[in-house]
Formats: structure tokens, sequence, C-alpha cells
């Protein structure tokens, strides 16, 4: 069903492409400036939805093997996410049930049990609390009672969500709202994480404005990703998920083949974005590659950071091609850094200033719509209600 509703997909933009046409919004939307900047409602955002929604913190590439871990920060939590000797993925804050010190430096590593660093408690990869350093110096402890704090966790089409509230109530299937049947299409859990990188941003809302908007290519990425793909976009939605299409004429190549031969590589071509933080672009030159881009709130509203975890549907099997990841890489990172972050910084510190009340959405822009709409109910609604947001069917 998932490669259908791809096909779906692909018709209406051939239709758009056809009729010259878009997928548009009813009117033209304003956002206040003090969205972007005020530090009450960004502590709301934080605590509201990036520390009550799943986020997907890590891929299967990185924990191909039992043994395998992730340390992370997130929202200001400490994540330690390990692939079991059975293989299964658990996530858990990163501390330690002594005096609370964190256990594993952030990167990832593989190891048998994690020892902390201060006193040498040592945790197994299912989160028990194994050893206790002079332990009969110590004292009695019950072991069973003082394992690591375990984190909501779901591993779906090659991708790993994790909630940081240990005591969250929502599903994260129910939150997942069917997308990630479109995702696992990509095949993800038998792909090659090649690296990660880091680039510094503004706000992260402004950052996450960029991922959603195809208007400013031609713009803004003229001189890099040049004019061809146009300005239009048509937006498809599972609750507050969105795939970002276009119109494109060149789907007629294929409506005379039977469905399955529709060619999946192409059909998840495009932008896929997972509310909060996630941008995921797909790539086929040199072979199939996308760059998903973790986006989480830096230390003041005015920052954000993005991980740009780069995985490749195979290892590069010589040097040239390995080379050729590497300079396609550098290149994507040169692109954000130095043109969609340094433009948002710049813009940061003009809705910083005052000067306007509100920024605008136009009819073209329903995904950037959609994702302000998203956030303004997230944050009107409670707990007790949270899991009603997703509800399918």
């Amino acid at each position: 069903m998932s490669k259908a509703q791809l096909i779906e997909i692909a018709k209406k933009d051939l239709a758009h492409g056809r009729a010259g046409t878009q997928d548009q919004a009813s009117s033209i939307v304003k956002i206040p400036v003090e969205n972007y900047f005020d530090h009450t409602r960004w502590r709301q955002e934080m605590d509201l939805i990036f520390k009550r929604l799943p986020l997907l913190l890590a891929t299967t590439a990185e924990l191909a093997e039992a043994g395998n871990y992730k340390a992370m920060q997130a929202a200001g939590v400490q994540v330690l996410i390990t692939r079991t000797r059975n293989g299964e993925v658990k996530a858990f804050v990163n501390m330690c049930s002594h005096r609370g010190a964190r256990l594993m430096a952030e990167g990832c590593g593989s190891a048998h049990r994690f020892t902390c660093p201060y006193h040498a408690w040592s945790y197994s990869p299912d989160g028990d609390l194994v050893a206790v350093y002079s332990e009969e110096q110590f004292g009695d402890i019950d072991k069973a009672e003082h394992g690591l704090t375990p984190l909501p966790c779901l591993e779906k089409a090659g991708l790993i969500w994790v909630t940081l509230d240990p005591d969250s109530k929502l599903d994260i299937a129910q939150f997942l709202s069917g997308y990630d049947g479109l995702l696992a299409e990509f095949g993800f859990k038998d792909w090659y994480h090649h690296s990660t990188q880091r680039v510094e941003g503004p706000n992260w809302k402004v950052a996450y404005d960029g991922y959603l908007d195809y208007y400013h290519l031609p713009i803004l990425h003229r001189n890099t990703f040049g004019t061809e793909i146009g300005n239009k976009a048509n937006y498809y939605s599972w609750g507050p998920h969105t795939h970002m299409g276009r119109p494109d004429t060149g789907w007629a190549e294929y409506e005379g083949l039977d469905e399955k031969d529709w060619p999946t590589e192409q059909l998840l071509m495009g932008v896929w974005t997972i509310f909060p933080h996630i941008s995921i672009a797909s790539f086929a030159g040199g072979g199939r590659s996308v760059m998903i881009s973790q986006l989480f709130p830096g230390d003041t509203p005015e920052t954000s950071y993005t991980n740009q975890i780069f995985l490749m549907e195979n290892k590069p099997a010589t040097e040239a091609l390995e080379q050729e990841a590497q300079e396609q890489f550098k290149f994507l990172e040169y692109v954000v850094q130095e043109e969609d972050y340094a433009t948002g910084i710049a813009l940061q510190k003009n809705l910083d200033a005052g000067a306007k009340s509100h920024v605008l959405f136009g009819k073209n822009e329903l995904g950037g719509q959609r994702f302000h709409e998203w956030v303004d109910t997230l944050l009107e609604t409670s707990d007790e209600d949270l899991p009603k947001l997703f509800q399918t069917g």
C-alpha cells in the first residue's frame, strides 16, 4: 500500500505539472515575530514539544550490531541508545544511578557494558546495573532497583524514535500517523552510515521553515542547486509530518507502465519532514543517499544546531566513490551553513529588532502554515489530550 500512496502522490504532481498549478492554502497567514524569540514561548516549545513528542534520535545504520550504542544530547537531556544482545533497541537517560554522572561521552561506539567514569558502576546494554565498585564497602544495594532510567523507544523503517519523558503515555507508532510506512520504502534498515557533522543555526523554527520551502530554491540556491527545480511545492501530510513534492510533467514517462514498475527510488525523491525536527532530502547522483537533518533548539531562543546524518544505500566500494561521497556531503554542509542558515541568522537579528510585528506565509507556503499551526496547537494541548491529536482512521 505504501508504494501505491507514492504513485498517487506522483500522479497528483503530474496533474499539477500539466495544469501549471500547485497546492495552495486559502489565504496568507501572519506569524507574530516574537514567536521566534520570546523566551517564555521558547521554554514552552522545549517542554511541550521537544520533551513530550517522540524525536528521531538515531538510525538503524548507526546501531547496526549488538553492543552498538549512540550517546547524544537532545533538548538538554542526555540520552544513551543501545542495541542489546538480542538485537532490540533500547534508550535510557545517560545518567548513572549512583550520583548522576554521564556514563558515555557523545558519539557512537560499541561496548558490552557501560561503566561510569566517576565511580565505575557498570550497566549492561539492557540498562541493568551489573556491578558496583567496592560493593562491600559501599553497603547493601538492590541492583534490580538501580538500573538506568528507560525512555520510550521505537525502531521502525530503519529509524529510531525516543521520547524524552520517561513517563510518556503517547504511543510512538500512533504519533507517526502511518508516515513510517512510506519511509520504509527507502529500505534504511540496510543502508550505510557514512558520517555526521554539525552546523549552527538560528531559532529552530526559522531553520525549520526553510526545510518546508521550495519557494526560495531558485533564488537563495541559484548558484549551488540552480533554478531547474523551480519554486513550486505540493504538500502531502500524515498527521504533523509532511512530504514535499512538486508539479512535474516528467511523471508522464511512467503512465503506460504497470504500477509495480514505477521506480521506487524516483518516487522517494523530494523532501520528507518528520515533526518537529527532521528533514530527509534524497539524492541520486553517485549512488542513492540521503541527508537527514536533525534539528534541535540551542541554549537560547535565537540559536539552534543541526546534526547532518549522511546515509548511503551502499558503502562506497572504491576510493573514487568515497571521495565523491565526501565532496557531496561537504557541498550540502556548505549550502546549509553558508546559504540557508547564514540567511536565517541575519533574518533572526531583524526579527529581534522589532521593525515588523509579523512575518508572512503565502498561499503557496502551505507547509510552513501547517507547521506553525501544529506548534500552536501543541502548546495549547494538555498531556491528557495529546494522544487525541494523532488518532487515525
